[in-house]
């Protein structure tokens, strides 16, 4: 009996130093499948990520590379393929691509699908099984929409996709980077699909887990496992089996073999981004526990940029100090490479204090970040620039703050999703896309050259 074999991955993230693991254990399944079965190869979005220095240096193209070298043959896109590239960089990432990329929810602003998008595909086996592969991605429209995109909801493309295929195919798969939550409801809704390879929320679920008669597989993050699926094509009906390659404890991980292969990505990333984008003419110093003149910096250089009235950020976004002389794109990755969007928060006076009262908080300085977009480790202290109280009066932009008057805060993406400000998720604001602290703090820095 002919089975169908699926390798899957998801949310590696631009963790390089797991890849040629998982490559090795991509080609010992290859070497030892049976003649008369098929293999797919699947990614579920987030392979790449720009704090990565290769990413980077290749705006996402050398990670198209990887895959199409490691054989891949269907592909949907995460968040970070979604929303921290330009539309350009988007629409170009996969011009090279050995793979289809399948999404069923994603368009242009005008209504148009991608000419590098498939909503679907119905894929044929050697031994003549028709298998309908969709995909579907996290709908970040506010953010997609700056960016000349429209995410649909996913659970409305799955609709249209489900109903169009299950009279056609004889196995259903979709490629989910929307969470588990949301993979749970694909479940309740659409009992037509046989299996959910999951992602975005860097989740797994033990080996053959179902719900009701619906397969989930999902390999957490960072390419710490590859997942396997199995499809056995019984009189009764398909037959599913999952599970999960453990790619760190794997007999075919070598350290000193990724680590080369790693060390040859970081050093072509490197020279990619070794040309200078502006002169520094004094030393400047990082420090998580007090304002500096390098957080100074990059608060001026928030302020000019969005026209705002005042500034809040953490001072862990700053990784490295910052030498005189000729500052490449190398170092300024070094120093910021958050995948972070500048965002300009409306708010009045006296949610302004609010906010600065928040900030206050003892357990911001050392507090661990992982996620959001921070690539660094301890979020710091968390700086104001233009704003401060001064004995029992607050000032803006060094006037007396009005509680019922309007003020506009310049602040960081991560600041407005819930956690660290609850009220900034409710108040009106604008997102700067798709350039990010970085960007903004070199637009800045090379304005001061001149």
């Amino acid at each position: 009996m002919s089975m169908l074999h699926i390798l899957h991955t998801n949310d590696l993230h631009s963790h390089l130093e797991n890849w040629p693991t998982i490559l090795k254990e991509m080609e010992l399944y290859k070497q030892q499948l049976p003649a008369e079965d098929d293999l797919l190869v699947m990614d579920l979005g987030d392979h790449l990520d720009r704090s990565h220095i290769y990413t980077e240096a290749t705006e996402g193209k050398g990670n198209v590379l990887l895959l199409n070298q490691a054989g891949y043959d269907y592909v949907t896109i995460g968040n970070n393929e979604g929303i921290t590239l330009s539309h350009q960089q988007l629409e170009s990432l996969y011009e090279e691509a050995d793979f289809q990329v399948v999404i069923a929810n994603f368009f242009d602003t005008e209504g148009n699908r991608p000419s590098w998008v498939k909503p679907f595909v119905i894929h044929e086996t050697s031994f003549h099984r028709r298998i309908g592969i969709f995909g579907v991605t996290a709908a970040y429209d506010d953010y997609y929409k700056q960016l000349g995109w429209h995410v649909k909801d996913p659970l409305e493309a799955a609709a249209e996709v489900v109903n169009q295929l299950s009279d056609q195919v004889d196995y259903l798969i979709c490629l989910a980077h929307i969470g588990r939550s949301h993979e749970e409801e694909l479940v309740s809704r659409f009992p037509a699909i046989h299996l959910i390879l999951g992602a975005h929320t860097h989740h797994q679920y033990p080996d053959n887990f179902k719900i009701q008669e619906t397969s989930l597989a999902a390999g957490g993050k960072w390419g710490q496992f590859l997942g396997v699926a199995q499809v056995a094509f019984e009189k009764n009906g398909p037959v599913t089996s999952t599970r999960l390659v453990d790619v760190q404890n794997s007999p075919l991980h070598i350290s000193k073999e990724n680590e080369a292969a790693s060390q040859h990505w970081q050093i072509e990333g490197e020279q990619l981004l070794s040309g200078p984008v502006f002169f520094n003419e004094k030393f400047l110093k990082a420090s998580l526990q007090q304002a500096t003149d390098l957080s100074d910096r990059l608060g001026d250089a928030l302020l000019s940029y969005t026209g705002a009235d005042c500034a809040l950020y953490p001072a862990g976004l700053l990784l490295t100090n910052l030498d005189t002389g000729d500052v490449s794109s190398k170092a300024m990755h070094d120093l910021l490479p958050h995948p972070i969007n500048p965002c300009v928060v409306t708010l009045s006076g006296a949610e302004l204090i609010e906010a600065y009262q928040v900030a206050q908080n003892n357990k911001w300085p050392t507090l661990e970040v992982r996620g959001l977009g921070f690539r660094g480790k301890q979020l710091g202290k968390l700086l104001f620039r233009n704003f401060e109280k001064r004995e029992d009066t607050y000032y803006v932009n060094h006037r007396a703050l009005e509680l019922k008057e309007h003020y506009q805060l310049v602040t960081v993406d991560m600041f407005t999703f819930g956690y660290f400000f609850p009220r900034f998720k409710e108040l009106p604001k604008i997102y700067f896309m798709p350039e990010t602290i970085r960007d903004v703090f070199i637009a800045y820095s090379s304005q001061d050259k001149n």
